[in-house]
């Protein structure tokens, strides 16, 4: 339906939801992944993937030939995040990796949706979370296009305070092990992390979400975290 009203739908060429947007958007569809241009992942989307780069637009951060790492899916969120007028979470459970996205696209002041679950389903979780949080309650695509038709740029939907300097520099990496190391149950600040390793803030940034999307990390006020409990 968003594909009929010439919108594109953005999306990371998952198993599952993921496979199904593009699937349904295609032509207007583009596939960012967390591997080289040339790698198929998940191998079952190899059809899809060819398809996408064929008759909509195929994105990879990484060079041609590099494998899938974990540390590469918080670099493909940000994408989707950053590249998309709006970000529209549709299944999370609690550590979803969609939740990550969310964030992403609510501190780049895009609009933040999610659709409303049942409670007893652990799938909706996270999209209840969000909703508490801030972002919109939708429920078709009517509410989507209605939403996004008077998009601004402006930031609106409230889905967490914004960290600044997000952007790594290719060679400013820091291994998530590291920062794990240095954590414990009790909340530290991100900017204690920052002094200790010598990092720069957007590397950091990027280690602390591999640890979260791993389900390791918890976040606490004043831009504290901690391991996760």
């Amino acid at each position: 339906e968003l594909a009929g009203e010439d919108y594109v739908v953005v999306s990371g060429l998952a198993r599952g939801i993921d496979g199904a947007c593009h699937e349904g958007a295609l032509p207007a569809t583009i596939g960012v992944i967390a591997s080289g241009i040339d790698i198929a992942y998940p191998p079952q989307h190899a059809k899809l993937q060819e398809q996408i780069a064929r008759e909509g637009l195929l994105l990879a951060e990484q060079p041609p030939g590099t494998e899938p790492r974990g540390s590469h899916f918080p670099s493909r969120n940000r994408i989707i995040a950053g590249i998309a007028a709006g970000t529209l979470v549709v299944e999370a459970a609690p550590k979803s990796g969609s939740l990550i996205t969310a964030r992403l696209a609510g501190e780049a002041g895009r609009e933040v949706m999610a659709i409303p679950g049942s409670p007893l389903d652990a799938r909706s979780h996270g999209c209840n979370q969000l909703i508490r949080e801030g972002a919109i309650l939708v429920q078709s695509a009517e509410d989507v296009i209605e939403l996004l038709a008077g998009f601004d740029g402006k930031p609106r939907s409230r889905v967490r305070e914004p960290e600044p300097d997000f952007a790594a520099a290719p060679d400013d990496e820091v291994p998530a092990s590291t920062l794990a190391d240095l954590l414990s149950t009790a909340p530290v600040a991100i900017d204690e992390l920052i002094r200790q390793t010598g990092s720069s803030p957007g590397a950091v940034h990027m280690a602390l979400l591999e640890l979260e999307i791993a389900g390791h990390l918890a976040r606490h006020a004043g831009a504290k975290v901690s391991l996760a409990g």
